[in-house]
């Protein structure tokens, strides 16, 4: 992964993806005593920064000759970014989902012409069953973060960040990254060193499965103990992946964690004060900025937004709260 690749990348997406903006609000810097600026990706295309990634992969594969179909396993963000970016490319998807993924997710990508095919995350490999179904139905397989082109398009997020936090005077700061695998903070990560290098990418990941946050401490990648839940679907995975890992030990700050309860008290409050809709998964960095101000140094801290696609019974819970 180099900023090269990142940029090359920028390149094929411009003019696909959306440049999200950057938000904020004087309630929110009050409940966390500094400057809070909220990377809004929940309003990228698909809801989320998944289809930075997708597009990306999809077309370096469209310019390297191409395929006649893709295969992606998801819970259900990077389903919908490589949906619709196979859809724009005339390509057929096949989409390997957990049972339990959120409705909203399965049907909408169902609704951008993907097949859907569904497994058991408790008891099922998803990565032997997607290497398998695409072996067997010649497709192209676009893994939701181990892959170099996922990981570059996700790295965009990090050229708007610097460039829009740049134009506020802004050089210095942690940016709290919501991680699963660790694509979009190895992609982030790869960007700000590069670019704006006073601004530090730090993984933020729900309690019990702070994998990424263990790994850096351990030197090296360990795992979730099986049967957990959460309602962070979006980024509840096993460890961090062969790829992301080294860049986060090299580039990325520690990593944090946050409680379900606190992920719900954040999309409510995104709800009141940025006008934006959150899922727990994409609103655990900014939860980390708002309840958790001793972990973070500085006078601004900039939390990434990652995703908006959240079920209504989980949404009602969070504006309970309020």
């Amino acid at each position: 992964m180099t900023p090269d690749l990142i940029a090359a990348a920028a390149d094929r997406i411009s003019g696909f993806v959306r440049v999200t903006p950057i938000l904020s609000a004087p309630a929110l810097d009050a409940i966390a005593g500094r400057r809070v600026l909220v990377k809004a990706e929940c309003l990228q295309h698909t809801g989320s920064f998944k289809y930075r990634g997708g597009k990306s992969a999809v077309t370096a594969l469209m310019a390297a000759g191409g395929a006649h179909g893709v295969m992606a396993f998801s819970s259900g963000n990077h389903a919908q970014g490589v949906a619709r970016a196979a859809a724009e490319a005339g390509l057929s998807a096949v989409i390997l989902m957990p049972y339990d993924a959120p409705e909203v997710k399965i049907a909408n990508t169902k609704a951008l012409g993907a097949e859907v095919v569904h497994y058991d995350r408790q008891t099922e490999d998803r990565d032997a069953i997607g290497a398998r179904l695409a072996a067997e139905r010649g497709l192209h397989l676009i893994r939701p973060f181990d892959d170099p082109q996922v990981i570059a398009g996700q790295g965009t997020t990090g050229l708007e960040i610097a460039r829009q936090v740049g134009a506020l005077g802004v050089v210095q700061a942690d940016v709290l990254v919501c991680c699963g695998g660790g694509g979009l903070t190895a992609g982030i990560a790869t960007a700000l060193a590069d670019k704006a290098p006073g601004l530090r990418a730090r993984p933020v990941e729900p309690a019990g499965f702070d994998d990424a946050a263990r790994s850096l401490i351990a030197g090296k990648i360990v795992t979730n103990a099986p049967g957990g839940t959460s309602i962070c679907d979006a980024i509840v995975t096993p460890c961090p992946g062969n790829l992301t890992f080294p860049i986060l030990q090299r580039l990325a700050g520690p990593g944090l964690a946050v409680s379900d309860e606190d992920a719900l008290r954040a999309m409510a409050l995104a709800f009141r004060h940025l006008k934006i809709v959150l899922e727990p998964g994409g609103a655990v960095a900014l939860a980390a900025a708002l309840f958790q101000p001793e972990a973070i140094a500085g006078d601004t801290v900039i939390a990434v937004a990652s995703g908006g696609n959240v079920d209504a019974g989980i949404f009602q819970r969070a504006l309970a709260l309020l």
